[in-house]
């Protein structure tokens, strides 16, 4: 379960020499591939923190706030790669970000009621 739990992280790694094959922004990749890494860092911190919690208010708050939060820095990094480096490096930011969150969110709705299995 460990590899699949972190299949994001496989798919981040097995792109960077589709990013170099094909000649695409390697500073898209740079900049996207250090925002998913600080914004799994900071999953992990939220759902930690709010498993050792018993308010569910600081539970709905740690989970929700950490959602929009990593949400909006992973747009906010792909808008400065954009600004940055021009239309088609932000254009291959955005599409290597959206490939992840499908391969993170695709692991979690599978794989989750049996994470919740084998925590009982």
């Amino acid at each position: 379960m460990a590899v699949v739990n972190r299949l994001d992280l496989v798919f981040l790694g097995l792109s960077l020499p589709v990013f170099l094959v094909a000649g695409l922004s390697m500073p898209a990749w740079l900049i996207i591939a250090a925002a998913w890494l600080i914004q799994r860092f900071v999953r992990g911190w939220a759902i930690k923190t709010a498993k050792e919690t018993d308010d569910p208010r600081t539970l709905v708050g740690l989970l929700a706030g950490s959602l929009i939060g990593r949400g909006w820095f992973i747009a906010i990094s792909i808008f400065a790669c954009g600004m940055i480096y021009g239309s088609k490096a932000g254009l291959s930011a955005a599409l290597l970000a959206v490939a992840l969150f499908t391969v993170m969110f695709t692991v979690e709705m599978l794989f989750r009621p049996f994470d919740e299995a084998d925590s009982k």
